[in-house]
């Protein structure tokens, strides 16, 4: 025989039970006025899942009195009290002694105003108030009294007036109509959520009551487990751009030419970037290709800028004297682990160059892009082979390096990071060039996050972009600003520490 758990008082279902052998159908608002929805519905659910019940929810609007029309249910309305008190004062009341009598300097003063409206007061000699008539039917006490004990008016038009007022307010009310199910019983009867050995040594499995698996639950929490800081900061930023007009750029390339990586950026061949000790070089294979169309659609002449950046290096061009040195092709194609995404920059650029906006000349763009680049370097606790940057372009006419500090104050106060600090600095792609930094509360001092610049001429013009087209480009770490963001403090420690 199943085991049962016997009534006690105040079980909520037992008492649902209990009143639903008396009366069906039941509803919840008569039957458990003083209980919660949320507690009745709990406990439906209860008997629900045993098929001891059906409910069904019903949803309705009541009539609710305010404080102020609570008052009025219980002394009357301003202007019935007023009325009172000017009755039985037989020679009139001043408007003072108006005030003394009723007790309160709001309820005279209101309570006036629709008292001389209704007819029901007057001004006597010298100016002191009298009562006009009678006797008087205090409507308003009236109708807020139907209200408090219905919770409605019959009168739609009371209601809404009465909300105007704003003695009654509106308030959703949830109820339950409940019926027996097919199971029912004045008992519940214990459901075993698993099968013991005991049960099976005694055979009580046999006759006991399993409750059933619910295969349709979704768990208590579907949003288990949590971004990591550099995750959240970096969809922080795609916003941040995304919000001031920018296009994402393609980040899938993570090996590069030579040409793309360092070439098309001025970056000389002679440059300490571009040593075995800086960047990582593939060994298969070593080299590519030179640039060239990858699609019919794409008309650009690779080897005219293939040209022009030869030239600019080798002999100087567009007012550039260039680096003066015999340019290697042979180094140009070396296939590297991107440095920077400036790489990809430069590519959009090119392809920019090649659109033609209605005046003939390439159109305004923004560029963007969060991705990992590779350094060659000494891993220890603040340095890894890999790291996140933020890249981005404008591309615009009339452009000047104030527009680039403004943009960059307004960037990173989106990001809840202020007081930035900008330093001249040297790349050999831009001309002005600065860094930035920001004040870092766990190290507590100034650290750089940033490094950002206008392009140079001899990098723009050889693309076959305009001379009146400026280029801000700049490079931001993913990591130090979620440093400074979440206060990370991280310095590097002795093996014997």
């Amino acid at each position: 025989m199943a085991s049962t758990q016997n009534a006690v008082h105040g079980d909520l279902p037992t008492e649902i039970l209990q009143a639903l052998s008396v009366k069906e159908p039941l509803l919840s608002s008569e039957a458990f006025p003083s209980q919660k929805s949320a507690d009745v519905k709990s406990a439906l659910d209860r008997l629900g899942s045993r098929s001891m019940i059906t409910y069904e929810t019903i949803d309705r609007e009541e009539a609710v009195l305010e404080p102020e029309a609570l008052e009025i249910a219980a002394n009357g309305s301003h202007e019935a009290r007023v009325f009172e008190a000017l009755r039985k004062a037989m020679d009139g009341l001043t408007i003072a002694e108006l005030e003394a009598a009723v007790g309160d300097k709001n309820v005279a003063k209101l309570g006036q105003g629709k008292a001389f409206k209704s007819k029901w007061i007057a001004k006597g000699k010298e100016g002191r108030l009298v009562a006009s008539t009678d006797s008087i039917q205090d409507i308003t006490r009236e109708q807020l009294l139907v209200i408090q004990k219905t919770h409605t008016h019959p009168d739609p038009n009371v209601i809404k007036d009465l909300k105007k007022r704003k003695l009654v307010k509106m308030q959703k009310v949830i109820s339950f109509k409940i019926q027996k199910g097919p199971k029912f019983a004045l008992e519940i009867v214990k459901e075993e959520t698993d099968l013991t050995p005991e049960m099976l040594e005694s055979g009580a499995w046999k006759t006991a009551t399993f409750k059933k698996y619910n295969f349709k639950s979704l768990g208590v929490d579907q949003h288990a487990g949590a971004l990591h800081p550099l995750n959240k900061v970096r969809h922080e930023f795609r916003q941040i751009f995304f919000e001031m007009g920018f296009e994402e750029m393609p980040t899938n390339r993570f090996v590069e030419t030579g040409f793309w990586n360092f070439d098309a950026l001025f970056v000389p061949q002679q440059h300490p970037a571009r040593d075995l000790q800086d960047t990582f070089y593939i060994s298969d294979p070593k080299t590519a290709d030179k640039p060239h169309a990858e699609s019919e659609d794409d008309k650009a002449d690779y080897e005219t800028y293939w040209k022009n950046v030869r030239d600019v290096h080798q002999e100087g061009k567009y007012g550039s004297i260039g680096y003066r040195y015999p340019w290697a092709e042979d180094e140009s194609l070396r296939l590297v682990l991107r440095t920077h995404t400036t790489a990809i920059s430069s590519a959009m650029l090119y392809k920019l160059a090649q659109l033609k906006g209605p005046d003939g000349k390439p159109p305004p763009a923004r560029y963007f892009s969060i991705d990992r680049v590779f350094r060659n370097e000494t891993v220890d606790a603040t340095h890894l082979a890999e790291f996140h940057q933020v890249e981005g372009v404008i591309a615009d006419y009339g452009l000047s390096l104030g527009g680039l500090m403004e943009f960059m104050e307004i960037f990173f106060n989106k990001m809840g990071i202020h007081d930035l600090r900008f330093k001249p600095a040297y790349n050999p792609y831009t001309e002005p060039s600065m860094e930035i930094f920001s004040y870092h509360k766990g190290l507590n001092k100034l650290v750089e996050i940033g490094n950002s610049g206008m392009f140079r001429p001899e990098m723009l013009e050889a693309m076959g972009l305009p001379k009146d087209l400026r280029v801000f480009g700049w490079g931001l770490s993913l990591e130090r600003p979620t440093m400074i963001k979440y206060k990370v403090s991280i310095t590097a420690k002795s093996p014997e520490t």
